[in-house]
């Protein structure tokens, strides 16, 4: 049995991960899929204050107060910077790294260095009245979607669940730096499904930090994979702590 903490992206929150727990437990994992903080059922906490750091908290505190170990950290998109984060705070816990579609930080990287298109996005967040609120990207026509979401009934259920994200979060920088992180085996999942204009994914060095050959994945869908393909993705994630690593290729379909 392992222990899952899945971390969502900006915007949204733990419900987008509703379809993949089911598929977890009934391997007889025990999974974690919480809101952080100013989403979800922690909406009433949002606020300008509200950083990148306050989600590394988030997650460490969840960590901490559960007393887990041995986790399977899984960030998607944005949260790759949390849980980078967060490995660096508690290595001891953290037995794997799950890069889902998401950022790849260095030490001293925020998301707008990492996703610079990001850096519009905050432009114009504080020239708007608020100053600190990003809206979620607007949905584009197919095969783009929102968030790579085309199905009608699954926008829908989706758009009911994105927020406005705090443009601390895209503008703080992650902290590393903890030469105990290179031990922990990571792997990256692409979705290489449509992917918008302007949108950029760095490419995967060759070997990671613990000298193993990198392992990569791809799932054909885009953008939000929990929602369009969360069969294939639970499947993937199943075979990680059992699987060899040094393996590069797509998901059998």
């Amino acid at each position: 049995m392992s222990t899952f903490l899945l971390v969502h992206g900006a915007w949204h929150n733990g419900r987008c991960w509703e379809r993949v727990v089911p598929l977890l437990e009934a391997a007889r994992h025990r999974v974690f899929a919480p809101s952080l903080t100013g989403f979800g059922d922690k909406a009433h906490l949002l606020g300008p204050e509200v950083g990148l750091d306050t989600h590394v908290d988030d997650v460490v505190g969840l960590i901490t107060e559960e007393d887990l170990g041995d986790v399977v950290l899984v960030g998607h998109s944005y949260a790759g910077l949390v849980i980078s984060g967060v490995a660096h705070r508690i290595p001891e816990r953290v037995a794997h790294l799950v890069y889902l579609d998401a950022m790849v930080p260095e030490d001293g990287e925020s998301a707008a260095d990492v996703q610079p298109v990001t850096r519009q996005l905050i432009e114009l967040a504080e020239k708007s009245e608020s100053g600190w609120r990003v809206p979620p990207l607007p949905e584009q026509p197919a095969p783009f979607g929102l968030f790579g979401v085309t199905d009608p009934a699954d926008v829908a259920w989706l758009r009911g669940m994105l927020s406005d994200q705090p443009v601390r979060c895209l503008r703080q920088p992650v902290r590393l730096g903890n030469p105990a992180v290179d031990a922990i085996p990571r792997t990256h999942i692409h979705n290489v499904g449509a992917m918008p204009a302007g949108v950029t994914r760095r490419p995967v060095p060759a070997t990671q930090p613990n000298g193993t050959a990198s392992q990569v994945w791809e799932l054909p869908t885009g953008h939000d994979c929990m929602i369009t393909m969360p069969g294939e993705l639970s499947e993937l994630l199943l075979k990680l702590p059992w699987s060899g690593w040094g393996q590069q290729g797509k998901v059998p379909l």
